[in-house]
């Protein structure tokens, strides 16, 4: 059975970081649903809008894993958002994949626990919001677990190749890889 992926964008998501993944992980051959919190139609920190699948309030699907991008107001909006929340804990306890990029992993996951005990990046600066359970690191991509958090928009092809390693395996990420031209 197809693996499924919930994108959650948020009011002022920072594009690279949700396009890239979403392209990437439909490229694997993985089911992508697109949730938008509050609406349908999502503006970008950029103002590109995108048009979600389904509102995130409405999702009633078991998704195999979750990705959150970030992108300011974006990262915030997602905090603040008590359906990505519930989403986040649910998630967890079913200890199913969780990818977050640039501010969500500090924003989102480190204000919810996800990232105790764990080892993690985030966007410069945003690190300081880790508090003292979370090992923070450099690297561009980091998994920990079945948590997988990434620095920005430049890490973002990196981050999604991390994520198809992760869901559909190593031959699956460096086939992509290849093919792409990206470094896995």
């Amino acid at each position: 059975m197809k693996k499924t992926v919930l994108v959650v964008l948020a009011e002022g998501f920072e594009e690279i970081e949700a396009i890239t993944p979403i392209d990437v992980l439909r490229r694997a051959g993985l089911e992508v649903v697109v949730a938008g919190v509050g609406r349908q139609e999502i503006a970008g920190a950029h103002g590109i809008k995108v048009t979600a699948d389904v509102v995130l309030e409405k999702y009633q699907g078991s998704p195999d894993a979750v990705v959150l991008p970030g992108g300011m107001p974006g990262a915030d909006n997602l905090k603040k958002s008590k359906a990505v929340n519930e989403l986040v804990q649910k998630m967890k306890n079913q200890n199913k994949v969780i990818g977050a990029i640039c501010a969500s992993p500090a924003l989102v996951l480190a204000s919810s626990g996800v990232l105790d005990g764990k080892k993690a990046t985030c966007y410069p600066g945003f690190e300081s919001q880790f508090g003292p359970k979370v090992v923070f690191s450099k690297e561009r991509v980091v998994k920990d677990g079945q948590v997988i958090t990434s620095r920005g928009p430049g890490s973002a092809m990196e981050f999604a190749l991390g994520l198809v390693e992760q869901l559909a395996g190593k031959e699956e990420a460096s086939r992509l890889s290849e093919g792409l031209l990206a470094k896995a």
